[in-house]
């Protein structure tokens, strides 16, 4: 078991001295470039994947990188969307999806989650992606129905994205990008859904900007 006193031990003895100058001027600054939509799933670290420095992302992680529609009311997602949106001016969203996902894994198995209530109420967040999956699946995404789940939510996750106001107002302007990624935990490849359909091509994922 990781040690958390000895880590930030660590960090405090090894890792801020070699950045001590970046965290200063953090510390009168906040200027993520991009929001980060991931699971949060322990085997998926955005700054890891992304090779990002501290105050390049803002991040956003809930199970099975969900992103409930727009709706009145308090709500921790819609909050922290906002304000990197229309606050902090992200230019880019991108919403990341991943290979053996426990959430995507139990939609797809039709898994009891009568014993956890709440898993099984913020899991239909994900219904349109079950949906796109159910009535057009085939070939080899019939047979990796978890796979062909996780890029299904991924997309429909970026459509509950468009009903928030900040992010139509600023995709209106031309000010903000959307992404869809899935991280392959395995083989640490990260694909780009293209906006336009759910089969992926390989690309570089986005190079965060350096310190």
């Amino acid at each position: 078991m990781h040690d958390l006193a000895r880590g930030v031990a660590r960090f405090r003895r090894d890792v801020f001295p070699a950045k001590a100058r970046l965290f200063a001027r953090l510390a009168g600054r906040h200027a993520p470039e991009v929001l980060f939509v991931g699971c949060s799933d322990a085997r998926v670290p955005p700054e890891l994947i992304t090779q990002g420095e501290p105050g390049d992302l803002f991040v956003v992680r809930t199970a099975g990188n969900i992103v409930p529609a727009y709706a009145p009311g308090a709500d921790g997602v819609a909050a922290s969307i906002e304000y990197a949106v229309g606050v902090l001016g992200v230019s880019e969203v991108v919403v990341c999806g991943h290979s053996y996902c426990g959430a995507m894994t139990a939609l797809a198995e039709d898994r009891d989650l009568s014993g956890t209530p709440a898993v099984a109420d913020w899991l239909r967040h994900a219904d349109a992606a079950r949906a796109r999956v159910s009535a057009g699946a085939t070939g080899a995404d019939a047979v990796d129905a978890v796979g062909a789940l996780v890029r299904a939510n991924v997309h429909a996750q970026l459509a509950n994205l468009t009903t928030h106001p900040c992010v139509a107002g600023a995709l209106a302007r031309g000010a903000l990008t959307l992404r869809g990624w899935v991280f392959d935990i395995a083989t640490g490849t990260v694909e780009e859904l293209p906006a336009h359909g759910s089969a992926v091509e390989s690309v570089p994922p986005r190079a965060t900007r350096s310190a």
